[in-house]
């Protein structure tokens, strides 16, 4: 789990009760950014993921695991110094096989992360 060491949450609004949009703050001195990588600290892919992850799992209330992605773009990376704050846009709706969700990581017109996939 990610929350509380490499990221924050700052604020987190849920606008419907199918959206949520959360600003974190990441740990620019975590030390995962000692070997991703010293001196030019870069977000990884996978910690986005699981950000976006632990973020569906809150608002619905259980832990979730991605079980398909239909659309993973990683379009721009994150540097915790450049961008200590980032919004996390999500909308989800609950199916029969779990939760769909839509997701935008960016930093004011900066798009980081764009995904659709389906969570259980």
């Amino acid at each position: 789990m990610l929350a509380g060491k490499f990221y924050t949450i700052v604020t987190q609004q849920q606008p419907d009760a199918q959206s949520v949009n959360t600003t974190i703050a990441l740990n620019a001195a975590h030390p995962i950014f000692e070997g991703h990588f010293p001196d030019q600290p870069v977000v990884p892919g996978v910690c986005m993921m699981q950000i976006v992850q632990e973020l569906v799992s809150g608002v619905v209330g259980k832990k979730l695991l991605v079980q398909k992605a239909a659309n993973m773009k990683f379009l721009n990376m994150i540097d915790p110094l450049q961008q200590p704050q980032v919004n996390v846009d999500i909308t989800y709706s609950t199916v029969e096989e779990g939760v769909k969700a839509t997701a935008v990581i960016k930093h004011e017109a900066t798009v980081f992360l764009k995904f659709q996939g389906l969570f259980k």
